[in-house]
């Protein structure tokens, strides 16, 4: 399933770098860069250094991951951005798509996710 998410995430990155662009990320998020790195769990310094690339492709890959997947049955990246920061996901007690990421519970989004794509939650 990865195929139907290369298109919508190569507007994370950056043209001169094959990994994704943590500032691209966080203004797409409409946060800041400190913010970001709270999310992900990747130290600010280490958001913008070219040694800590991969570490942060890494971190990164799964929130644009979900924002792929959400704009791509939201209809359209705002909508899923808005999704992302402030619709509670049911059964986990009111917290959002963002609050379950920087739990390091994005795995569990993703799943979220794909049980809605297959129809099994409307």
């Amino acid at each position: 399933m990865a195929v139907d998410f290369q298109i919508p995430a190569a507007r994370f990155g950056d043209d001169h770098s094959p990994f994704l662009s943590a500032r691209l990320v966080a203004d797409r998020l409409g946060i800041t860069l400190a913010e970001l790195s709270k999310l992900i769990g990747v130290a600010r310094n280490t958001l913008t250094a070219k040694s800590g690339a991969r570490k942060v492709d890494s971190a990164l890959s799964k929130v644009v991951r979900i924002l792929a997947m959400a704009s791509e049955m939201a209809g359209d990246e705002a909508r899923a951005v808005i999704w992302f920061k402030h619709q509670p996901i049911p059964g986990w007690a009111g917290k959002t798509a963002y609050d379950l990421v920087g739990e390091d519970k994005a795995d569990k989004v993703l799943a979220y996710l794909e049980a809605i794509r297959a129809g099994v939650y409307a």
